[in-house]
């Protein structure tokens, strides 16, 4: 589908606004309504139009800027461009959709990941540590483990919400996939207490690291007992 203009896309996610739907996401600081699976099939049918997700981008709107990030060619944007854009990501869901769907995708992605990590905005550092979270768990090499974890030691206790926990989603990486630095990250968590008492569903992984870390290595533990083959 092309030649869509914002102002008739505006207006169906207008239509689309569910009171419920917003009680539910403002409880996680995204102030919009619009129900993402709905949002889901509307990019689907909009499918890839860069020119019209920048322009739903500039209105502001939490959920055009989510449908923004839905329909646009992560590829096409520039530095800057994705460095103005994680600045403007008011809410949870847009900095978390804008990190995931585009910024890992675009080719100034490491470039950012540096910049970004050492930012003293605190929202902004976090989503450089969401992204060295991402080259810890994919592509390690060149990475300083040791030093990463000498800077979640020292500064994750006293880090603002959202960089403590892409703080801590890091130091529970490297104790996963890493065996030769997991008890350091273990011990850092357990000395940290960090997210020790978050409340988590008994269906759901604590995020508090050491609980984490031993969780997810079970689970490889037994994915490769399984993948073994019979006598």
């Amino acid at each position: 589908m092309t030649g869509t203009t914002t102002a008739e896309v505006m207006a169906e996610l207008a239509a689309l606004e569910d009171p419920r739907a917003r009680q539910v996401n403002e409880k996680h600081g995204d102030d919009h309504g619009v129900n993402l699976g709905k949002l889901r099939a509307v990019a689907k049918r909009l499918k890839t139009q860069q020119e019209l997700a920048r322009e739903l981008w500039e209105t502001d709107d939490t959920a055009a800027k989510l449908l923004a990030l839905l329909i646009c060619r992560p590829k096409a944007f520039d530095r800057d461009d994705l460095d103005r854009m994680v600045r403007e990501a008011r809410t949870p869901k847009v900095h978390d959709w804008l990190v995931n769907y585009v910024v890992k995708k675009n080719p100034h992605a490491e470039e950012l990941r540096l910049a970004w990590s050492a930012d003293p905005e605190p929202v902004v550092a976090s989503a450089g540590w969401a992204l060295t979270t991402e080259r810890v768990a994919k592509k390690p090499e060149g990475l300083d483990l040791p030093r990463l974890l000498d800077v979640i030691e020292a500064e994750m206790k006293t880090a603002p919400d959202r960089l403590q926990w892409a703080m801590n989603h890091c130091l529970a990486q490297i104790g996963i996939d890493h065996a030769e630095h997991r008890a350091r990250a273990i011990d850092i968590g357990e000395r940290l207490e960090v997210l020790k008492d978050y409340p988590t569903p008994p269906d759901c992984t604590s995020p508090f690291a050491p609980v984490w870390i031993a969780e997810m290595v079970r689970r490889q533990h037994e994915l490769e007992v399984d993948r073994r083959p019979g006598p």
